[in-house]
Order: structure tokens, then C-alpha cells, then sequence
């Protein structure tokens, strides 16, 4: 069984940075290709950013230059650096394996980009 737990979400001003964590138990983070998806208000989930289990990342066209993803395979975890953020930002992230395990979404955390 794998457990995924998100932190680091907050309240931001446009332009300003945040970093995410995801935390990992079970023995399939290591095997797996990790993602970041995030939900806003109204809308699908969607998928974000990826990173492969040998590093190489993936990014959706409207973070791609802002978002960097990236993974300690020792402690489980995996980042989402978060700069330039802008309001249409505002979501709940999630972690989860690509493509993701139904049974696997964690809570979340807010991120919030607002003046």
C-alpha cells in the first residue's frame, strides 16, 4: 500500500515562489514515475509536472519554464519548485504516480496566488 502525504502549500502574492514535498511510504516510490497534478476550483484534475524514476522530467506547456520537479529516491520524496506563480495557479496539488493509482491520492495542499 502506498501513503502519500503533500505539504508546503500556502497563501502567495503573484510572482512569488513556493516549494512542495511529497512524502512517500511503500516500496513503489523508487520503481514508479512521480507526478504532480493539481485541481482547481470547478475544473479537472490535471497533471503537471513528471519525473521518471531515472530523472528525466516532463512539464504541462502552461508551467513549463516555472515549475521544476524533482525527487530524492533515498528519502522518498519528491519537490515541486514553484516560481513566477500566477492566480491562475490557485489549485489543490497533489502527488501521485503516472499514470496515477486511484487508491493512492493523498489530501492535498492548497496553493493560493492572490494580491
Amino acid at each position: 500500500q502506498v501513503q502519500l502525504v503533500e505539504s508546503g502549500g500556502g497563501l502567495v502574492q503573484p510572482g512569488g515562489s513556493l516549494r512542495l514535498s511529497c512524502a512517500a511510504s511503500g516500496s513503489m516510490f523508487s520503481i514508479s514515475a512521480m507526478g504532480w497534478y493539481r485541481q482547481a476550483p470547478g475544473k479537472q484534475r490535471d497533471l503537471v509536472a513528471v519525473i521518471m524514476r531515472g530523472g528525466s522530467t516532463n512539464y504541462a506547456d502552461s508551467v513549463k519554464g516555472r515549475f521544476t520537479i524533482s525527487r530524492d529516491n533515498a528519502k522518498n520524496t519528491v519537490y515541486l519548485q514553484m516560481n513566477s506563480l500566477k492566480p491562475e495557479d490557485t489549485a489543490v496539488y497533489y502527488c501521485n504516480v503516472v499514470p496515477p493509482g486511484i487508491n493512492y491520492w493523498g489530501q492535498g495542499t492548497q496553493v493560493t496566488v492572490s494580491s
